[in-house]
């Protein structure tokens, strides 16, 4: 038995139809047993690349209803598939390739000159590259063997602790950390979600989000696919698009930022989505405004939720209740969560503010190569150690009231500040940089960096910018450079970001 892959396609009606993909002029249809036999014969394929049980498959593609088949295709097969981001540039990825050394990097035909040249420098026990498109063009060797493959395959079997994915996480010291999630994490927590929001196989969900995030592939894709339920997949989202395709689905899940560019249009209205069951709302804080304004112009008040890499989904506002606006709800069934002094452990009482902890068969079993770091994340009753700050309220809603470790989330994404700032340090005439995330209506939180200049030296932030803007992802680029002659310290020394949040506030709203 292969834990994920039967679990996610048991006693599904293979006539149904999983996803529909809108295309130019008509739309594409995958029932689930087309699921199944695609996937077989990308099973097939990456046999044939050489991909054995526990290898990592690192792929990073754009969004595509085959890149979905790729992921089933690479558990069926008994390896790791290991997402990244599509706009993390080749000097990103050369991180991410030399620490987990895959077998095989599937990558988009337009940069596989880059890519080539970069395996060449790595040297990857001869790690072998795949040039994928979908089906939607003609080019890509690895999409063009899919073709020609058999579909009949004999999914390797897995045990539920074997480790289905790898996803990367960022944090406030060091280089990003690769989460390791077993088939048992990923099931189980798409089993709890498929009950808690009572999805069904009657439910169609509009799929606007990326597919190298745990929202996007794991909660929206193995929620449908458990509850036998379909899709309409987007590429992205499009506020356009998605009005038109609103009055055809019963579900969205989304980030923040969806939600305030629905707001500004004002074809949003209670006629158009008045059949709709539910909208889900997480990877960012969701502002209270947001949740007042859609409620009065919708009728429906969001689901927010609480998840994070390494544990997918933790907490849930409930599907009938109270959904509060400000939290993000009860445990999940399974989850257990506290929250206790970040230096003692000592569990808080009700209404303290502490750093929120979580056991439950959704938590990740550590870091890829990092066992030291892994052991520091846990306490010794298995409790990992989120770095969230929150708080829990008399009626058992958890509140995240902030991040121990300065981590910055922009339009869903997790940001890494010390990286900018290695970067703006790097920078002519800048002696010191502090980045740091402030209140933005459509991100949630924007990337703001705070410069010194050396002595006698006049910056230029528009040349600072355009400097940076290659070297790394469009979505960590700051949305405003501000020059200040000192960063606030303690008597440590250390810089006081609170201070510098507090400052700026107000500077992206």
């Amino acid at each position: 038995m292969n834990v994920l892959f039967d679990g996610l396609l048991k006693n599904k009606k293979l006539d149904d139809i999983f996803a529909e993909i809108p295309s130019s002029g008509s739309s594409r249809y995958f029932s689930y047993q087309g699921l199944i036999d695609a996937s077989g014969r990308f099973a097939n394929v990456l046999i044939d690349e050489g991909v054995q049980p526990g290898d990592r498959v690192a792929v990073q593609v754009n969004k595509s209803i085959e890149a979905i088949i790729l992921y089933l295709a690479t558990i069926r097969v008994g390896a790791v598939f290991l997402p990244l981001n599509t706009a993390y540039t080749v000097s990103e990825i050369a991180y991410f390739l030399e620490n987990a050394s895959p077998t095989l990097f599937v990558c988009d035909p337009k940069r596989i000159g880059d890519f080539k040249t970069l395996l060449n420098d790595l040297d990857i026990n001869n790690a072998t590259l795949g040039v994928w498109e979908n089906s939607d063009s003609d080019a890509g060797t690895l999409f063009a063997k899919a073709l020609k493959a058999s579909e009949d395959f004999d999914t390797v079997p897995r045990d539920e602790n074997d480790l289905a994915a790898i996803l990367y996480t960022s944090g406030t010291t060091g280089r990003s950390k690769g989460a390791m999630l077993s088939h048992n994490n990923l099931l189980s927590n798409a089993l709890a979600l498929k009950d808690y929001w009572q999805f069904s196989d009657e439910d169609k969900l509009l799929h606007a989000l990326p597919i190298f995030h745990t929202h996007g592939l794991f909660v929206a894709t193995n929620v449908t696919l458990v509850a036998g339920s379909s899709l309409i997949f987007l590429p992205a989202f499009n506020a356009d698009t998605i009005i038109d395709y609103l009055p055809n689905v019963s579900c969205m899940m989304g980030v923040p930022t969806f939600y305030t560019r629905l707001l500004d249009d004002q074809r949003l209205d209670r006629n158009l989505v008045e059949h709709m069951r539910l909208f889900v709302s997480g990877s960012a804080p969701l502002l209270a405004e947001t949740h007042i304004e859609f409620e009065s112009r919708t009728g429906h008040r969001i689901l927010e939720r609480y998840g994070m890499t390494e544990t997918n989904m933790n907490t849930s506002n409930p599907y009938e209740g109270d959904r509060r606006a400000g939290t993000v709800g009860f445990p999940l069934p399974g989850v257990e969560i506290r929250v206790a002094n970040p230096e003692t452990g000592e569990v808080l009482a009700k209404g303290d503010v502490g750093v929120v902890e979580v056991r439950g068969p959704n938590v990740f079993s550590g870091y890829w190569r990092m066992p030291e770091k892994t052991k520091e994340e846990f306490r010794d009753d298995g409790f990992f150690i989120t770095g969230d700050l929150g708080t829990i309220d008399e009626d058992g809603y958890l509140k995240i009231v902030g991040r121990a470790k300065d981590l910055i989330i922009s339009g869903g994404y997790n940001i890494y500040p010390k990286e900018i700032e290695l970067l703006l340090d790097e920078q002519d005439g800048v002696l010191e940089s502090a980045v740091i995330g402030v209140p933005h209506a459509d991100f949630g939180e924007g990337v703001v960096g705070v410069l010194v200049a050396k002595p006698e030296h006049a910056l230029d932030e528009a040349a600072i910018m355009s400097d940076i803007r290659d070297k790394i992802a469009r979505f960590k680029q700051p949305k405003h450079l501000v020059v200040v002659d000192e960063l606030p310290r303690n008597t440590m020394g250390k810089v006081q970001k609170n201070l510098l949040r507090e400052q700026y506030s107000d500077l992206l709203r």
